[in-house]
């Protein structure tokens, strides 16, 4: 863990004496590979771990980044048609607007060699400076069109390299400063409040910039001639501009990279280098599974809601109708993961049953949405009620399933740190959703084949789940040593 309880000094006041193994070595670390009986181990003394209430502010810190890095990135989806008016966006700008957010985890993994050697402190600076950098380059008054659109596509880049951080470093601060009975808890708030923020673009996005269209029911829908749309747009960027930089400065003043003592025995154990965690993911075969079933859905999911508006606009769905959509989709999603997180918490071991269940439910939903769209072969109803149920469903089964894989990913590959797992994953589930966004910025005229992605991933991810073997590495290791 980056500037972990890594010395000697420190791990030896914090574990108790421990009897030796034949090797001279000590037997504790050895518990999560189930190479000693839990008779043995349960003679162990109890290891104290220590949690602080400054924890929930860490938390707060960090979830508010994730929630405005989430805002900033889904700017300009729920808004394309007043974007293309106001300072002429195409598809295909729209696209690559949302498509900068997988683009930027390229570096993923500097951002992660970043935490697990320097600490989430300095990485979260980091983070939060290209945030309000890419914020303050969107901002730029200029009246050349060209230029403009130069720098809000800059401004959004420079938004995405945060991405790493905010949607991978959620289980490495869970596990630094939670004791494993909040931890799932913990995992899921920071991680979830990324996708809030995409949800609140749904919702502010439209209701407060106008609609070309005349669809909009706001009172000065009348006045939506460009200038008054651009105006009301810039608006939005100046005020997400200001979010961002009091988030930064909120960081700058107290973020430390982890509290005094561990909360838990995971917490101070040592884990491995960075050259041996890659080794070790990429030749677990259960991981890759495991990847697999949480990239696929969840990428080509993120690509689905950023696009939400251009795919529901043929099927004469207004603008306000599918921010909101939109909005309440992630919004269940945020609050049913949180709830999951927190059985996950008080019944342990169940994390793979709660995924069949999760999985099994997006496939229906998804399924559902499809079919309803393909109004001419189908003749389902298209109403707006059955939009707006479907398309909620599937954002509650599949973002409540984030925090619930995250937690599955670390308990098996555990001693690997979590930020170097999760990266690997998220960089995954970006490089699907990037793969999707491009084919959009060539095939954006007909997009059933989009809606279909949707059913196929999430079916695919429910039997790679059946088929995946779980285990509880770290967990065992902290019940067996508390013992």
């Amino acid at each position: 863990m980056g500037l972990g309880w890594s010395s000697a000094e420190e791990r030896e006041s914090l574990l108790p004496p421990q009897p030796r193994g034949a090797a001279g070595g000590p037997l504790v670390p050895q518990l999560w590979r189930g190479l000693i009986p839990a008779a043995a181990a349960s003679r162990l003394a109890p290891v104290p771990g220590r949690v602080y209430g400054r924890r929930w502010l860490v938390l707060l810190v960090f979830s508010l980044l994730g929630f405005a890095q989430g805002l900033v990135w889904n700017s300009w989806g729920p808004i394309q048609n007043s974007a293309r008016l106001a300072f002429g966006f195409s598809s295909w700008d729209i696209a690559l607007l949302v498509l900068w957010g997988p683009i930027g985890f390229l570096p993923c993994f500097a951002f992660m060699w970043l935490m697990d050697k320097r600490g989430l402190r300095v990485t979260v600076l980091l983070t939060s400076s290209l945030m309000v950098l890419g914020a303050g380059l969107r901002c730029i008054p200029l009246s050349d069109l060209t230029i403009r659109k130069k720098l809000i596509h800059g401004g959004q880049l420079l938004n995405g390299l945060a991405g790493p951080t905010v949607m991978n470093a959620a289980p490495f601060l869970s596990t630094t400063w939670f004791s494993p009975d909040e931890r799932a808890t913990a995992t899921a708030i920071a991680s979830l409040l990324n996708y809030l923020g995409a949800a609140c673009a749904f919702l502010v996005g439209p209701l407060v910039v106008p609609s070309p269209n005349g669809t909009s029911h706001l009172p000065l829908a009348s006045e939506s001639n460009s200038e008054h749309i651009k105006d009301r747009i810039e608006a939005v960027l100046y005020a997400e501009f200001g979010m961002v930089s009091l988030i930064f400065s909120a960081a700058l003043a107290y973020f430390p990279s982890r509290p005094p003592f561990p909360p838990s025995v995971a917490a101070a154990s040592q884990r491995l280098s960075y050259r041996r965690s890659f080794c070790r993911l990429l030749s677990n075969f259960r991981f890759l599974m495991l990847a697999l079933a949480y990239a696929i859905p969840l990428g080509v999911f993120a690509g689905w809601s950023g696009v939400l508006d251009l795919i529901l606009t043929p099927v004469h769905v207004s603008q306000v109708d599918a921010g909101w959509i939109g909005f309440w989709s992630i919004i269940g999603g945020c609050v049913v993961g949180i709830a999951m997180a927190r059985f996950a918490d008080f019944i342990r071991g169940m994390l793979k049953l709660i995924l069949l269940l999760l999985l099994f439910g997006a496939t229906l939903a998804s399924t559902w949405f499809t079919l309803t769209c393909l109004t001419s072969v189908t003749h389902l109803p298209l109403t707006t009620a059955t939009l707006y149920t479907s398309c909620i469903l599937l954002g509650v089964f599949l973002n409540s399933s984030i925090p619930i894989f995250f937690e599955l990913f670390v308990e098996t590959v555990y001693p690997v740190p979590e930020g170097i797992t999760c990266g690997v994953v998220t960089f995954l589930s970006n490089m699907f959703m990037g793969v999707l966004l491009f084919f959009l910025t060539f095939y954006h005229k007909e997009l059933s084949w989009f809606n279909w992605c949707l059913p196929g991933s999430c079916l695919l991810s429910l039997l790679l789940i059946l088929c995946f073997r779980e285990s509880y590495d770290r967990l065992y290791l902290d019940v067996v040593v508390s013992v």
